[in-house]
């Protein structure tokens, strides 16, 4: 005889907490200072700004994950 199996519901949750949400919004933030900078002829601070927005707050915004809630 086959186990019967019980469906387990589970209320849906967002993937992402505020605190990506946030970073996220920083990243966005920060790459489009540096493409204003950059069309002003700005060729030190707008490549900083871009490659900080591109290569650290974005990328952090998707990999830090958020406190656990209940066991």
């Amino acid at each position: 005889m086959a186990k019967k199996q019980k469906k387990v519901s589970r209320k849906p949750t967002l993937p992402f907490g505020p605190l990506n949400y946030w970073l996220f919004l920083v990243g966005i933030i920060l790459v489009v200072m540096g493409f204003v900078v950059l069309s002003q002829g700005s060729l030190t601070l707008a490549p900083l700004l871009l490659v900080l927005g591109y290569l650290v707050v974005l990328p952090l915004s998707i990999l830090v994950r958020g406190k656990k809630q209940g066991g």
